[in-house]
């Protein structure tokens, strides 16, 4: 059936599934108005599939930000099933482009997009990312959802650097009713070694630590990292437990240059990807993680505490693709 013939079933879904779908759909709307409104109208230009067809797909999905490489493959391989399948009119199409675009996604990996909860003590999660992209807010939203689930929640302020980080998160902090932990030193290591222990000695969940974003300078960057990766891995073996990239969706291909160098500077765990409802080039999606091999594990689909999402391939491919797929019903 694949993944088109999934959404087909939309009825058959529980409430909370439905709610879930809808909020993807909301945030995605700038994206899935590019794309399903250029689809149908290719469609409508050409009624058989041709070389012309598939140059102005690939200038499309290109402008919806999927990404040149992305882009190049996903045409072989679709050119490939229509010439196997003896494929002649575009709109058999529909369903093969949103299959063959969950396909390059998934990759034959197992999509992992939870946190890894640690089994004992406090999970530490780490977020790096410039500064701009909503690495604090994103923060205060993760520690709110956690809230939510019952979790003990502590924040870490180890942007020591930016002025008015420690502020944003102490703001946060009392907006979601989490403890923050900061000190008067500009090491954010000594910071770590403080929140580490406040958890460990009062029992927290998880352990949420901000960074300084200043990638003008890798080698600073990489040496403050590696610093506080040792401090934490000394005070909790096996810590950090994720290492979470935050990204914003608006800024486009310079996200994907984000991600590879920070790759490079640290092990990344998960993406995070804020503001995708802000732009309509959500297919860097799709072109981050073909780009740097790292899943997407939470999704900004608005501004509100609420609107940070865990990442689901399915609601996504739905969020962005509605359009056709309603034409499919």
């Amino acid at each position: 059936m694949g993944i088109f013939g999934f959404f087909k079933n939309f009825k058959n879904k529980s409430a909370e599934e439905k709610k879930e779908i809808n909020l993807y759909d909301k945030g995605l709307e700038k994206t899935s108005e590019h794309l399903s409104s250029k689809l149908s109208l290719l469609n409508t230009k050409y009624k058989k599939v041709n070389d012309e067809y598939f140059d102005e797909l690939e200038e499309i999905l290109i402008m919806a930000d999927v990404g040149v490489d992305t882009v190049v493959k996903f045409i072989d391989k679709l050119k490939v099933r229509v010439k196997k399948e003896n494929i002649e009119n575009t709109h058999d199409l529909n369903e093969i482009v949103i299959d063959e675009l969950f396909v390059i996604y998934v990759n034959n990996d197992i999509i992992v997009n939870k946190i890894n909860f640690s089994e004992t003590g406090p999970t530490v999660i780490l977020f790096v990312g410039v500064n701009g992209v909503g690495k604090t807010t994103t923060i205060g939203k993760i520690a709110y959802d956690l809230k939510n689930k019952g979790k003990k929640v502590l924040l870490v302020a180890g942007d020591t650097f930016r002025a008015g980080a420690i502020e944003q998160l102490i703001e946060w902090g009392n907006r979601v009713d989490a403890p923050v932990v900061t000190n008067t030193s500009a090491d954010p290591a000594s910071v770590v070694f403080d929140g580490l222990k406040k958890a460990k000695e009062e029992n927290f969940d998880v352990v949420l630590i901000d960074t300084a974003g200043r990638l003008q300078n890798k080698t600073n960057l990489m040496n403050e990292l590696e610093k506080i990766n040792r401090v934490i891995g000394n005070i909790i073996p096996g810590a950090p437990h994720e290492t979470l990239l935050v990204l914003d969706a608006t800024t486009g291909q310079n996200g994907i240059s984000q991600a590879k160098s920070f790759k490079e500077i640290t092990k990344i765990t998960g993406i995070v990807l804020t503001k995708l409802d802000g732009t309509a080039k959500g297919g860097i999606v799709l072109a981050i993680k073909e780009a740097v091999g790292i899943p997407v594990k939470y999704i900004g689909l608005g501004e509100g505490k609420e609107d940070l999402k865990v990442f689901d391939i399915e609601k996504y491919i739905h969020g962005i693709f509605k359009g056709l797929i309603e034409d499919e019903k």
